[in-house]
């Protein structure tokens, strides 16, 4: 998948008359150029792509009772050109969080399921950065939680910025932000937590890639050795098509060497992305030639 580089418009002379290529931050859907465009794109944070990622973590070895939490997060990601020079990327992640609570001995395990705390990110980035890509802006931590158990019930900012590099099959990254509360429930600790996710993918034939996406956490208002969360592991995954519409399929496991006690022990994390790349010329004119003929199939209808 391309990033947010513009490659220059291929000019006609006298030896090639062809039509100009496309930009690569708009890769197109039905090409071998377009499907390793595609690779990149997706796993570029700040590529000028609309997606929709669903991502399904499971959580095993939550307290109370080494149980499982599950957190279902829908995080579209959609591009806004505001300048000839600069994107607005808004990535927007709402959480679906299945939460295990106490319960009285001899009776059923129970749980919690609800919105969690959304946390929306806004980033600034150039539609040419060159070999070099990268974004900044703020995030917020938003008290959307349904629950106590579900959310901080703090309203929380801070910076956010991401780096990464696309040379060959490689993708090379690092996203970071830090989130302080500034307002909400004063019964509830304040926030100051960070997060730290290195990316390392090397994209294959076919659509098939291999990646490792751990995401490191510390909170800072933690004690006893509490703060630091610090997983290991990766994937697989590969770009396809779902009748018409391109996705993304990843699955990856992580185990937390370190992790503070009550939190999980291990992740399976399985992600379908929606993809939503601009269409070529050609394409556009053979889904209209598609539909046309499917209107002419229809039987007349009567009066």
């Amino acid at each position: 998948m391309a990033s947010l580089q513009e490659k220059p418009e291929a000019k006609p002379d006298g030896k090639n008359s062809g039509k100009a290529k496309p930009k690569a931050e708009e890769p197109e859907a039905n090409t071998n150029e377009g499907t390793e465009a595609l690779q990149k794109a997706t796993q570029n944070p700040v590529a000028s792509l609309i997606s929709v990622p669903i991502q399904n973590n499971s959580n095993f070895g939550v307290n109370p009772g080494y149980r499982t939490q599950d957190v279902l997060n829908i995080q579209p990601v959609i591009p806004i050109g505001i300048s000839k020079d600069w994107n607005l990327l808004v990535r927007w992640i709402m959480p679906i969080v299945y939460q295990p609570v106490p319960n009285a001995p001899g009776t059923p395990e129970t749980g919690e399921y609800g919105l969690g705390d959304m946390l929306p990110t806004f980033f600034i980035s150039p539609k040419k950065p060159g070999k070099l890509i990268w974004g900044a802006g703020p995030v917020f931590q938003l008290p959307t939680a349904t629950n106590t158990f579900l959310g901080q019930g703090k309203l929380g900012i801070g910076p956010s910025i991401v780096v990464l590099t696309q040379p060959g099959h490689w993708t090379l990254g690092i996203l970071a932000n830090n989130v302080w509360s500034v307002a909400g429930s004063g019964s509830r600790p304040d926030v100051n937590q960070f997060l730290l996710q290195y990316f390392i993918n090397y994209n294959l034939k076919k659509g098939w890639f291999i990646t490792w996406q751990p995401t490191l956490t510390a909170d800072w208002e933690a004690t006893n050795g509490n703060t630091w969360t610090v997983p290991f592991g990766g994937g697989l995954g590969r770009i396809m098509k779902l009748g018409n519409q391109p996705v993304s399929l990843t699955g990856q496991f992580y185990g937390n060497a370190v992790h503070p006690a009550g939190t999980p022990a291990w992740t399976m994390r399985l992600q379908i992305a929606f993809l939503f790349p601009k269409l070529s010329k050609q394409e556009k004119e053979m889904l209209l030639e598609k539909k046309l003929k499917q209107l002419e199939a229809q039987p007349p209808q009567k009066n």
